[in-house]
């Protein structure tokens, strides 16, 4: 044999061959191996709420679209502490998402700790919808324009009150803006749930109330709540006739917006491969015409996005709220 002459190098070349073949086998190598196994979304909440409502509704057409069950899991506690802790501990494969909304983004405002961090525990994927409050009164209260309400709380602020669901809720910070923009010294007072605040409104042991629209929507249509005002930028689509608290004509309350939101996240260093794939299908499914057309008539915008733009949300309403928090001296829990 010619000793200048060598034989191939199999001792190197079948370990790299092995890594090569294990990549191209790795679900994060591609994309549509993804999902193999039905996927979970927890959210932070008990059933039949809006989160949960719009949630399952989105779910089940991502099923459709994925090939596999899309299960919601209800993990209700805490203010959604309980929720946000399952999934930020869960595997980071695609398999474990979360419901976030403005609340997951200004929790550090209103606890004192948290075990994990509302941002960097987590892999942004996309947001799903947004949905505006409104200022309702009962039927027969002679409180009909956002006018008549500062009025009335100015003239006698001891016995005006103002109801919304706890303290901390997106409704009870709505309610605090509007309260200190208007210039108003009142009674925020937080009940366990919608229907409290509906049972506080009708007996006249609140003046006013800040509400989702599908909390107040039902009643509303049939004729026991007024709606006053919503509070976005703009009017919702299917009650017109309703301004906005900023078309009130108060200078004071002329710049009062305020909107909440509704993601999807997963846990931290989830492929980007996974992400890039929930994302499509999250778009997909908010352009179907009939989760668009159940979205709409539960009073939420269908509304996706990029996992940045979803991250910027988070920032923009913590600092936001941060202020209204603060101002309001409401304590960390």
């Amino acid at each position: 044999m010619d000793r200048h002459h060598r034989p191939p190098r199999r001792g190197l070349l079948s370990p790299l061959l092995l890594t090569l073949a294990t990549l191209l086998a790795s679900p994060a190598a591609w994309p549509q191996a993804f999902p193999q196994k039905p996927v979970r979304i927890v959210v932070g909440f008990g059933p039949g709420g809006l989160g949960d409502t719009v949630v399952r509704t989105l779910a089940q057409k991502m099923a459709e679209s994925l090939g596999q069950s899309v299960v919601v899991e209800n993990a209700p506690g805490a203010g959604g502490i309980t929720a946000a802790s399952m999934v930020a501990r869960a595997a980071p494969d695609g398999y474990t998402l979360l419901l976030v909304s403005g609340q997951n983004a200004f929790s550090p405002y209103l606890f004192k700790s948290l075990p994990y961090d509302p941002v960097d525990s987590f892999s942004m994927i996309s947001t799903i919808g947004t949905f505006h409050f409104l200022l309702v009164a009962d039927k027969d209260s002679p409180l009909k324009t956002v006018e008549d309400v500062v009025a009335a709380a100015r003239r006698d602020p001891a016995h005006f009150n103002i109801g919304t669901i706890s303290v901390g809720s997106a409704q009870h910070l709505s309610a605090r803006l509007f309260a200190t923009m208007a210039g108003l010294d009142v009674p925020i007072v937080p009940f366990k749930s919608t229907g409290d605040v509906i049972a506080a409104l009708r007996g006249r042991n609140v003046q006013v109330g800040m509400e989702t629209v599908t909390g107040a929507l039902g009643q509303i249509r049939g004729g026991s709540l007024r709606a006053i005002a919503t509070t976005g930028s703009t009017r919702i689509g299917f009650l017109p006739d309703v301004p906005t608290i900023a078309e009130s004509g108060i200078p004071a309350l002329a710049r009062y917006e305020s909107d909440s939101w509704n993601g999807i996240v997963a846990p931290a260093g989830t492929p980007p491969a996974v992400v890039r794939k929930l994302n499509q299908e999250i778009g997909k499914a908010l352009q179907s015409p009939d989760v668009r057309q159940r979205f709409i008539a539960l009073g939420i915008e269908p509304r996706g996005s990029t996992p940045e733009a979803l991250r910027e949300v988070f920032r923009k309403d913590a600092a936001k709220w941060r202020v209204v928090i603060e101002e309001a001296g409401i304590e960390k829990q």
